[in-house]
């Protein structure tokens, strides 16, 4: 099914609404932000020099710093009295990003979310569990009104508390599970605990994951755990929150909501924009929305993008599942790491769990990494022949992805930390 007749323009209308919209866009920030009017100024550009949608390569970069520079307000297009929400992060390392919406950029959102829950299967016959915890974060309220949208029954269960997760799911019906993949495999780890088999005992039909990244072989998890057809969506609080792209059922790539969303790939050290098919950094710009419109966001995830139609029937532009963020890259002995290598080795060895935690370190002058990882079996603990053998097994394969070699460490199930929200990974002691 597909939402919106929207997602189905031909290259040379969807080319025609993004330009309209981004003149529009950025006559709106010259006039009404003083941050973008001066930045435009800068770079010698005025509203009418948007004629084009290539000529966005003229119009300034917004990163996160912006926001925190500009706190709680400057950024916005619009006074207080035109806002019906704010959302905002959580200002761990540094200042807040603050978000507001207008009761139409709520509307927009909610047609985004709407569109994407629908791309992964969901319908008016569903009841959907939200498991992402409720405040600030975008997540929970953003999810839930798209889910409305479209006529789904929401339970708005936050995070936490997973036993009655699990007492609802069943006793509700629950057929569409939101959360981080992270958290739903926990769950299901939880409720083989308490003596049920999440694919028999539960109904689950749906997974749709956000909040953080996660590969191929956490899909593969998802999967087998649960029996359900897992779907990744993506956004930011910066963007809208959740409603920026997601995955249809052909898996070939997340759908940009590209009339709301016009998005570039870049060199993350140069800024120069890369062509079709080229990874390189995701930067953003809105273009519907009224509060908080922003030009050319460096998201910081490395992508590509690719606009070939989708054997679903859109023909939304795809970005490719994210392959790390340029601020997560690890550097060790001058290779470039990221955490999903990792991630997806860990997940396509037997005998491990899906729960690891990396740690970097120096050891004299040299940079060094170890991994720890969960044990399906803990009596594997007890043979050091098995244990020596797998050890060795994770090391090569690693080497194979990494190019470096890492000190493996091998631990009892149910060993390492649970997250309810956006697991925390890596652990850089340098």
């Amino acid at each position: 099914m597909i939402w919106s007749e929207n997602e189905t323009l031909d290259r040379e209308q969807m080319r025609a609404v993004q330009l309209e919209r981004l003149q529009d866009t950025v006559k709106r920030v010259y006039e009404k932000v003083p941050f973008y009017r001066s930045a435009l100024k800068e770079k010698g550009v005025e509203p009418g020099d948007i004629k084009t949608l290539e000529d966005i390569r003229l119009l300034p970069m917004t990163v996160k710093q912006d926001f925190r520079d500009n706190y709680p307000f400057g950024l916005f297009a619009v006074g207080k009295d035109e806002l019906v929400r704010f959302h905002a992060s959580s200002g761990t390392t540094g200042k807040p990003t603050v978000v507001g919406y207008t009761r139409n950029d709520l509307n927009t959102w909610a047609e985004c979310v709407g569109r994407l829950v629908t791309m992964a299967g969901v319908t008016y016959k569903d009841v959907a569990q939200i498991s992402f915890g409720y405040g600030l974060f975008t997540g929970a309220l953003g999810l839930q009104q798209g889910l409305e949208r479209v006529g789904a029954s929401v339970i708005p269960m936050s995070s936490g508390n997973t036993k009655k997760q699990i007492m609802i799911m069943k006793d509700f019906g629950t057929t569409a599970l939101i959360s981080t993949p992270s958290y739903a495999l926990h769950i299901a780890e939880v409720v083989r605990e308490m003596g049920m088999d999440p694919k028999k005992d539960l109904s689950l039909k749906w997974g749709v994951f956000g909040g953080e990244g996660s590969t191929e072989a956490m899909r593969k998890e998802l999967q087998d755990a649960w029996g359900i057809f897992a779907t990744e969506n993506y956004g930011m609080s910066e963007l809208i929150g959740p409603g920026v792209s997601g995955e249809c059922q052909a898996l070939c790539g997340m759908h940009i909501n590209e009339d709301h969303f016009i998005p570039e790939i870049i060199d993350p050290k140069t800024g120069q924009v890369l062509g079709e098919g080229e990874a390189g950094e995701l930067v953003i710009t809105t273009v519907t929305k009224e509060a908080l419109p922003i030009l050319r966001y460096r998201t910081k995830d490395i992508t590509s993008l690719h606009y070939e139609k989708c054997a679903c029937g859109r023909t939304t532009v795809r970005m490719s599942k994210i392959q790390g963020r340029s601020d997560d890259m690890m550097v060790l002995g001058g290779v470039n790491v990221f955490p999903s290598q990792i991630e997806e080795v860990l997940l396509n060895t037997p005998g491990i769990g899906p729960h690891y935690q990396i740690k970097v370190f120096k050891k004299g002058y040299l940079d060094k990494i170890e991994v720890v990882v969960e044990l399906v079996d803990a009596s594997v603990l007890d043979s050091y022949t098995q244990l020596e053998a797998l050890t060795r097994d994770i090391k090569a394969r690693l080497r194979t992805v990494l190019g470096i070699d890492s000190k493996i460490t091998l631990v009892e199930p149910r060993t390492l930390e649970r997250f309810e929200g956006k697991a925390k990974r890596v652990i850089d002691l340098r």
